[in-house]
Parts: C-alpha cells; sequence; structure tokens
C-alpha cells in the first residue's frame, strides 16, 4: 500500500496538538486556582488555603513545563508539514504567533521564577502579585491561540494580494464571528478541567483518609465551583452551537449526524452509527424534534445537510458525530456530579460517602478527555479546508517523501509517550507524598513574617494533625 503524505502529515500534527493542548487545558485553570487560594489566604489568614496554594503549585510548575515543551514542535510543523500553507497566511497567522510570544509567554516567564520559589524571597504582596501575572499570562496565551485558529474557522478582515493573505482590518481578524464563543468555551473548559483535577486528588485523599482537612477544603470549593461553571458552559456551548450552525453548517451537520441537504423535525440523535458510503445513519436512536428545539428554537426548523456539498467536501462523519457525544456526555456528567455534591453538602454526607467520592476521583481526567473531544469536533469538522472555505488542507501539504513524514511520526509518538510517562510518574510523587504539613507551613510563615495569629492558626490545625 502507498503511503499518503497529506494523511501522514495531518496525523502527525493532530497528534502532537492533541499531546499538547492536555498541558494549558490544566495549567490555565489551575494557574486561577492557585491565584484564588493564596488571595484569599492573604485575606483570611486561614493556613489551608496556603496549604492548597502551595501543594497545587508542584503539579503546575510540572505541567506548565509539558506544555511549553510540547507546544514548541507545533509552530515548526506549519513550515515542515505545510509550507505553502506558512507563505499562504504568514502575514496573518504570523504577526498573531508573535503577539502570543510577546504578550504572554514573556510575561509567564518573567515572574514564574517568583511565583514557584520567592515565597520567602519577596514580600507577601509581592508574590501573590507574581501569581496573578502568571495567571493571566496563561489566559492571555489562550486569547491569541483561540484568535488564530478562530480565523482559521471563520475567516474575516483578509484581502488577497498576489495569492497571499494579508490583513485588511486588525479588528476584524481579532474579533471573528466564532472567536468570542470559542474563548469562553475554551477558558471555562480550562477552569473545568482543573476544578475536576484538584476534586479528583480530593476526593482521593478522603476515600484513603489522608489529609483530611486540606482534601475538605479543596473538594468543597471546587465543588462550588464545579456548580457555577459547569451549567455555564453548557449555555455558552449552546450559543456556540449556534454560531457553527451560521458559519460552518456542514461541521453542524456532522454533529448531528444530518444527511438531507435539508431537514425539519431533526431528531436528537442518543445513538446512531453515521455511514459515510451509503449517506445514512445506522441504528439511529433519538428523541424526535428536540435537534430543531435545541438548535433553532422551534420544534419544525429546518437545517443544513451533508448532501447540501459533494462528498469530497465532507468531514469524517462519525469521528465528529462521536466525539461531540463524549464531550457533551462527560460535560452533563461533570453537572450531575456538582449537583448530587450540593445534595450531599445539605445531608452533611459530602466528604463521607464513598460512592461519591470514588466517582469524582474517576471524573479526575474527564475535563482533559472533553477538551480533547471538543478539540477534535472544531479540527475534524471543518476538514477539507486549513481555512474554512478558502484553503484546502491537501493543496497546502509540503512534497516531503512519505517516509520521512512516516519516521517522523513513530518518533514523535516514542517520545511523547516517554515524555508522558515521565509527567505521570512526577506527579504520581508529589500527589503521593501530599501537601506541606503545618509544622512545615508555621516555619515558612515564620521566615514570611506572617502576623500572630496566622501562626496561632497554623499550631491549632499542627496539633490536630499530630492527634490525628
Amino acid at each position: 500500500m502507498e503511503l499518503d503524505v497529506a494523511l501522514l502529515s495531518r496525523i502527525q500534527f493532530a497528534f502532537t496538538v492533541s499531546f499538547h493542548i492536555i498541558f494549558p487545558s490544566i495549567t490555565i485553570g489551575l494557574a486561577t486556582l492557585i491565584a484564588i487560594w493564596e488571595g484569599l489566604w492573604l485575606k483570611t489568614h486561614n493556613p489551608l488555603y496556603l496549604q492548597l496554594a502551595k501543594f497545587w503549585i508542584k503539579p503546575f510548575a510540572i505541567t506548565f513545563g509539558m506544555g511549553v515543551v510540547s507546544g514548541i514542535v507545533l509552530s515548526y510543523e506549519f513550515g515542515t508539514n505545510f509550507s505553502e500553507f506558512s507563505n499562504l497566511v504568514g502575514p496573518i497567522l504570523g504577526p498573531l504567533m508573535a503577539y502570543e510570544v510577546l504578550t504572554a509567554f514573556f510575561l509567564e516567564a518573567g515572574f514564574l521564577g517568583v511565583m514557584l520559589f520567592g515565597w520567602q524571597r519577596v514580600s507577601r504582596k509581592m508574590h501573590f502579585f507574581s501569581t496573578i501575572t502568571v495567571a493571566i499570562g496563561t489566559w492571555i496565551s489562550a486569547f491569541w491561540i483561540i484568535v488564530a485558529n478562530s480565523w482559521m474557522q471563520t475567516p474575516t478582515g483578509y484581502k488577497v494580494v498576489e495569492g497571499q493573505y494579508h490583513v485588511a482590518s486588525w479588528m476584524e481578524v481579532i474579533f471573528n464571528p466564532s472567536m468570542p464563543y470559542r474563548l469562553t468555551h475554551m477558558l471555562l473548559a480550562s477552569m473545568i478541567t482543573a476544578t475536576f483535577v484538584v476534586a479528583g486528588i480530593s476526593a482521593y485523599y478522603l476515600f484513603k483518609r489522608k489529609h483530611v482537612a486540606f482534601a475538605k477544603k479543596g473538594l468543597s470549593m471546587t465543588m462550588w465551583i464545579a456548580l457555577a461553571l459547569t451549567p455555564l458552559q453548557a449555555y455558552i456551548g449552546d450559543l456556540h452551537g449556534l454560531n457553527v450552525k451560521e458559519h460552518q453548517p456542514i461541521k453542524l451537520a456532522a454533529m448531528e449526524g444530518i444527511w438531507p441537504k435539508q431537514e425539519a423535525e431533526v431528531p436528537l440523535l442518543l445513538f446512531a452509527l453515521p455511514n459515510m458510503e451509503t449517506e445514512q445513519n445506522d441504528y439511529e436512536i433519538g428523541i424526535p424534534k428536540l435537534g430543531s428545539l435545541i438548535l433553532t428554537h422551534t420544534p419544525d426548523g429546518a437545517l443544513t445537510g451533508l448532501k447540501s456539498v459533494e462528498p469530497q467536501d465532507r468531514p469524517n462523519v462519525p469521528l465528529v458525530f462521536w466525539s461531540f457525544r463524549v464531550m457533551v456526555g462527560l460535560g452533563f456528567g461533570m453537572i450531575g456530579i456538582a449537583v448530587l455534591a450540593l445534595i450531599l453538602r445539605k445531608k452533611d454526607r459530602l466528604f463521607e460517602n464513598k460512592p461519591f467520592l470514588t466517582l469524582v476521583a474517576a471524573f479526575t481526567p474527564s475535563g482533559v478527555i472533553s477538551v480533547l473531544a471538543g478539540w477534535y469536533v472544531v479540527e475534524v469538522g471543518r476538514q477539507p479546508w486549513l481555512v474554512y472555505n478558502l484553503i484546502r488542507t491537501q493543496e497546502v501539504i509540503s512534497p516531503l517523501p512519505a517516509e520521512r513524514v512516516l519516521f517522523t511520526l513513530i518518533m514523535f509518538v516514542i517520545i511523547y509517550t516517554l515524555l508522558l510517562g515521565v509527567y505521570l510518574y512526577f506527579m504520581r510523587k508529589v500527589i503521593k507524598k501530599g501537601p506541606p504539613s503545618m509544622s512545615t507551613l508555621e516555619q515558612q510563615l515564620i521566615g514570611m513574617k506572617a502576623p500572630g495569629y496566622a501562626l496561632a492558626w497554623v499550631k491549632s490545625l499542627k496539633n490536630s494533625e499530630e492527634k490525628a
């Protein structure tokens, strides 16, 4: 069988970007949580907030480092595997990538050292400022990356000069039609991802009866956050879906498994096996008219189907269809956990219910999986276009020997698998070691010249730890 360089290049980029996105999806939310905990500690001097901040700053540092290492490769792949694409859209995407480095990466790098190592070297307020700055840096980084990717989804504000795409209006490029929805959706997804990572580890500690006070505070806070953010994410997701319906109807048709050119009274499919050869769904199970009601806000509303374009203009329907359902299914699962936590909290059973703790621990990676599934919906659903309705992916593949691309793909798989193993090894070590003890915090607070009542609070908790 002859190797397809286009397919191999796409698989290689999909693999490397899938690996990379795991880490920013955690660090964006985790940096924000750490800033919240540190701010609460400064305001209340409750040592449990300081304990949370000092413990989770280590997983943040490990994850941040992995994100930097895995992300560097992506910009080079545009040039190596999609060289004509870089030539065509370089005047637009090049500056956007540069803005991300200049405004976000430098900001993060400049204050990351103070955040990680400055606890007893700078004032408490200066350290808090550094933590906030790093968190803001992660948001800015997400902003520019989402701007660049959203422009590829819904391109506006461009002009064509001698075959190249140039900026006609920076405001239209940056604030393209899908950007506000996608940025909000991604930032919320990152917060929810980090929230469930913290909740899952806290539930694990409670299940094992380890670091109980620390774990109770972590689980309680994250369940409140999840209760607020998960329904909001569902609402933003609905708005995003309506935006996709307007600007990328074929992507939406693949998400919902809609085949006719125009279909009214569309059911909401709970299960189906989209068949791209027969151009229909096998074994459909759906709720009549609910798809139309959700997407058009009327039960008999009509939607554009996949047959409205030629087969070569359709994405991989089964992959988009099922990725969307994985994302939505996990999202509703997270909403369910947040509601269940509220019920157990009212019954004063939040920290003792072992089936609930087991469920929360099992959902630790749910945010990451949801982000990956959502990313596949976005990126695979856009195909065969690299810039929607303007540039086809097939047209910009670099003329490389297929064997060379296959070799680099295999090497990426091997190296990234090893990196993931190293990452999980160090994360396991940090989690197994647990948070700093109250005795350790007491010594650190003395070095930080904390007020007397803060030290008294730590001593009280230290005595409780020793008795336990």
